[in-house]
């Protein structure tokens, strides 16, 4: 059985007991359960429910494992023959849950 939840504008197809890297879920501790309810579509074996566009009802539940940052990201612009360089980085800050039940 899976499902495909949407959260932080991305999809993402998840399985019960599967770790998932998420956009970075509000104030939410490790330990922490979190339902995410907006999801798009459920398959067991051979029967699948598809929402329009997300299922009524229907709810996923996931333990925050850890709050962290990804690695950093270097953005560098120049513009060539005027004598402009700009160098900027990023780290984006991301949720690591466990997928405990899927609820259909």
């Amino acid at each position: 059985m899976y499902a495909i939840i949407m959260t932080g504008g991305k999809q993402y197809k998840v399985e019960k007991g599967m770790n998932v890297v998420v956009e970075k879920l509000g104030e939410t501790e490790e330990g922490q359960e979190v339902v995410l309810d907006q999801v798009l579509m459920i398959a067991d074996g051979d029967k699948a429910t598809v929402g329009k566009p997300v299922i009524e009802g229907a709810s996923v539940v996931a333990k925050v494992i850890a709050q962290k940052r990804l690695p950093k990201i270097l953005v560098f612009k120049k513009r060539p023959k005027k004598g402009y360089k700009k160098m900027q980085g990023h780290r984006q800050y991301v949720t690591e849950v466990e997928i405990v039940d899927i609820k259909a």
